[in-house]
């Protein structure tokens, strides 16, 4: 059986080189199937690798000579560093040298880099990023979380049927539901781009479309899939991670000013750890660019050991249950409709010929 071979952009992210390198060899020691394939800063890597102890042989080291950095330009970026380790990473996906990408680098340079190197699937208008968010129910996709702030109602079906795609087999959720992030319920409601795209997933015969979604109603897990522009939903995302942190500090501080607050934080302190265990963002991994013709997974510039080492074990699920080939089956099918229904219009002269 030939191994997966994912490659890790070690140099990118705030914990760079040290997370991405223990990460993943993290995930290398629990699964003997895996080949691990290193880009950035040679000498960094190695060093990183000795402090982990590891002496494998399913480590591979590419050294890049540069790295792409957060502030600058991505389509530059992406022009001028051929020998950074974002590009070379997702050229060794294009041209099947890798079969995954993680990075935890800059945003800009992989959305770009996604579509310009590795390439859309054929049918698939945008990439979206999709990040699963810990919710009561167990958890929701955000889609799309980071990739296109200017969306269209054509795109927002495609990311609602890739989302559902990638919830049914990589989460095993059966029939997911899918709601578009919305101000109310009310199917009136909303901007031009949700009235517009609201019929279209309501049409939809592939997807299990409940209707609108309202933000406050995220966190009960009123959705699987959470549709939504790029702009709303990395607002909606941080805003998440922000109340997160709050939170924990306010509890802590509540906690900490009172004798019998201490007392009772020990009483409740296992069931507590337990209970917000589900919520700990670092178990979901990355968010994958959906509608590639290879897997390109975006980490949190924050991403430390766990994160990297969860990011590893998503490519294998990507795989395992081939997402990607469901991806492409699905859009290959929309495609045959929609000529076969410019056919029909065309030989009933009911074409729009504007």
């Amino acid at each position: 059986m030939e191994k997966l071979r994912i490659a890790v952009d070690a140099m990118g992210g705030d914990n760079a080189p040290a997370a991405p390198v223990s990460g993943s060899v993290s995930a290398l020691k629990e699964n003997d199937s895996l080949e691990i394939i290193f880009l950035g800063d040679e000498n960094k890597i190695r060093s990183e690798l000795n402090a982990c102890g590891y002496t494998g042989n399913a480590v591979q080291v590419v050294h890049c000579t540069e790295v792409i950095d957060m502030a600058e330009p991505p389509v530059l970026a992406i022009q001028n560093k051929k020998d950074s380790s974002i590009v070379r990473g997702m050229m060794m996906v294009r041209k099947g040298e890798a079969d995954a990408f993680i990075s935890a680098g800059s945003t800009g340079a992989i959305l770009v880099g996604g579509q310009v190197l590795v390439g859309r699937i054929k049918g698939v208008e945008r990439p979206p990023l999709g990040a699963l968010m810990p919710t009561e129910k167990g958890m929701s996709l955000l889609i799309d979380c980071g990739a296109n702030m200017d969306a269209r109602p054509a795109w927002l079906l495609q990311f609602a049927q890739m989302g559902s795609i990638y919830m049914e087999n990589a989460l095993k959720i059966k029939n997911p539901t899918v709601g578009i992030v919305n101000v109310g319920t009310e199917e009136e409601k909303g901007n031009t781009l949700i009235k517009e795209t609201f019929p279209l997933l309501k049409e939809c015969a592939d997807i299990n479309f409940i209707g609108s979604v309202e933000a406050r109603d995220i966190p009960s897990g009123a959705a699987d899939v959470l549709v939504t522009d790029a702009f709303s939903g990395n607002l909606i995302m941080k805003m998440y991670e922000g109340t997160a942190h709050m939170i924990y500090r306010v509890a802590k501080k509540g906690i900490k000013s009172s004798a019998i607050g201490m007392m009772g934080a020990l009483l409740a302190a296992r069931p507590l750890k337990k209970a917000l265990k589900d919520f700990d963002a670092s178990k979901y991994g990355g968010a994958p660019l959906l509608g590639l013709k290879g897997l390109v997974v975006k980490a949190h510039g924050s991403s430390g050991t766990v994160e990297f080492k969860v990011a590893v074990e998503q490519c294998v699920t990507f795989y395992k249950e081939d997402i990607n080939g469901r991806i492409k089956e699905r859009m290959e099918a929309d495609a045959l409709k929609m000529r076969q229904l410019k056919k029909k219009k065309t030989e009933e002269g009911t074409e729009d010929l504007a």
